[in-house]
């Protein structure tokens, strides 16, 4: 058997050189959770480009070919690039793709429009006025042939414009794909989510106290956190880092947002009790502004907690009181 290698590049992903078609390496790389690419020519870990490599996913691939008597070699670089990097890339492939999808609609169009004059020159062909079958007349097999080429035309026909339908929608789908991307909300939500995962990783760096056993032989707690060790912790702080950078990417993102008026930029020093502020369909009273929401008024008892990222926009008491004495003056007269 040849020699199977798995690497991984943070650009490129987790990836085997080495298989080939009826080797057996197909069935134990999908039940480990492998998926073949086609436009690559080459099996891969979903969702590995651009992240850290899944140790234990390729851990567990390597043992269970070595298991069925292939010799695996790991080579494996854990170095990052910068976030700009990553969305550079991102946003070309996308591009990419999004011109194969409008090619590719392109053609689907073209068929559906050649399948469509088919199916009218084969209608055509049939006798004029929906003349029945003259059973037993010499007429009869070109008639019924007629029938079934202008039956099977009009199916093509209909297949080959779902068909057209169906990759232009794709396209018009990937075309918004980084714009969804890059949106206010998007944005500002990724923002937060990486910044919790920067502090669980931190926590994992720092550890936590720990039951040891005393001197006495008893379970104690360790009067210090236990934090991660050896090549545990390297991975840790390689993992943190890029978290980091991600962090700064797409705060910068945000600023460019917010200077462009395209973002808001709302806290609790610009936002009072007793202000106004819009979120989604329509303006709520402020009751209190927190350290990350503003606490609104409801229709009940309780009142809710909205993310200052949330807001669409903001009125003091007075400003608010004076729009909708405008609004009402406007629907009197």
């Amino acid at each position: 058997m040849n020699t199977l290698t798995i690497n991984h590049t943070h650009e490129a992903g987790t990836l085997i050189e080495g298989t080939a078609k009826g080797d057996g390496s197909a069935e134990i790389l999908k039940a480990n959770g492998w998926r073949w690419g086609r436009s690559i020519a080459a099996w891969f870990v979903p969702m590995s480009r651009d992240r850290m490599p899944k140790h234990y996913k390729i851990e567990g691939t390597a043992a269970a070919l070595r298991a069925a008597g292939f010799e695996v070699e790991t080579e494996i670089d854990e170095s990052t690039r910068s976030t700009a990097e990553v969305e550079a890339g991102k946003i070309e492939r996308q591009a990419q793709r999004v011109e194969a999808l409008e090619a590719k609609a392109q053609r689907k169009s073209n068929a559906a429009d050649e399948a469509e004059h088919r199916a009218k020159a084969a209608g055509d062909a049939l006798p004029w006025g929906g003349e029945p079958i003259k059973i037993g007349h010499h007429s009869e097999r070109r008639h019924r042939n007629a029938i079934d080429k202008a039956h099977r035309a009009m199916g093509a026909s209909v297949a080959a414009d779902r068909d057209a339908t169906e990759a232009a929608d794709r396209a018009a789908t990937a075309a918004h794909t980084t714009g969804a991307r890059y949106s206010v909300q998007t944005v500002a939500n990724r923002i937060k989510k990486l910044e919790a995962d920067a502090r669980a990783t931190q926590r994992n760096i720092d550890g936590r106290r720990e039951w040891i056993k005393s001197e006495a032989g008893r379970d104690v707690l360790s009067a210090e956190p236990i934090g991660a060790t050896g090549a545990y912790r390297e991975r840790l702080l390689t993992r943190l880092a890029d978290q980091n950078d991600q962090i700064t990417y797409w705060k910068q993102i945000r600023a460019e947002q917010i200077a462009a008026g395209e973002a808001t930029n709302y806290s609790r020093e610009t936002i009072s009790k007793g202000d106004y502020v819009r979120y989604r369909f329509g303006w709520v009273e402020v009751v209190r502004a927190n350290a990350k929401t503003v606490s609104v008024k409801t229709e009940y008892t309780w009142t809710d907690k909205i993310e200052y990222t949330a807001l669409t926009d903001h009125k003091t008491a007075h400003e608010y009181a004076e729009a909708l004495a405008t609004k009402q003056a406007e629907l009197v007269s």
